[in-house]
């Protein structure tokens, strides 16, 4: 199953990863040209800066390529490199405003969990009537707005489609502590969305 040609291949990951494990560097190479778009979105959403994106991305894969050996089969990649980059991504947020951050590690945000179900579907009002870039950029801007705890979660449930306890699970916290901060920052996000069409 693992002939030379696999990793060219848009292969199987379990044999891109079997092989990268093995040393050979174009496998790994393979996966990187999978991720790296996403992976420096993400770094983006993020730090909201283009340079500590790019740092993002690079130490992302650097540190993924050095252990690489510890990366358990059993999960899935793409996850596994989301919780680096993350990482990476907090700790660039934490060096550049190391002041009057409310720490991520927080626990459980004081209101909104009950409340969650009911916003779980929430959609940008489809009366809107501006024009979808510049709707979009209406919209990074206030993602860029939230809080780095509320961002991070959005980002992740809204964007990448993770799951509830992916998510959780990625970045240490509760479910009810994900659930609170989405509903939250989706609150808010809300807030800025209206003000922002009302001038419009």
């Amino acid at each position: 199953m693992s002939d030379l040609q696999a990793p060219a291949l848009a292969g199987d990951e379990s044999v891109l990863i079997s092989e990268a494990k093995a040393g050979n560097y174009s496998a790994f190479e393979e996966l990187v040209n999978r991720y790296e778009k996403k992976i420096y979105r993400l770094g983006m959403n993020i730090t909201g800066n283009p340079e500590d994106a790019e740092d993002v991305l690079q130490d992302t894969f650097l540190k993924a390529f050095e252990h690489l050996g510890d990366f358990r089969e059993d999960s899935r990649f793409y996850t596994w490199i989301v919780r680096i980059a993350v990482n990476e991504a907090l700790m660039k947020l934490r060096k550049r405003r190391s002041s009057k951050e409310v720490p991520f590690e927080e626990t459980e945000d004081q209101d909104g969990e009950v409340l969650v179900r009911d916003y779980a579907d929430w959609k940008p009002n489809p009366e809107q009537t501006l024009a979808r870039e510049e709707m979009e950029q209406i919209l990074r801007n206030a993602i860029q707005a939230l809080p780095p705890g509320f961002r991070t979660v959005f980002y992740l449930r809204d964007v990448e489609g993770l799951s509830t306890e992916e998510t959780a699970q990625l970045l240490n916290l509760s479910i009810g502590a994900v659930k609170a901060r989405l509903f939250r920052g989706r609150l808010r996000l809300r807030e800025e969305l209206s003000k922002v069409l009302k001038r419009g």
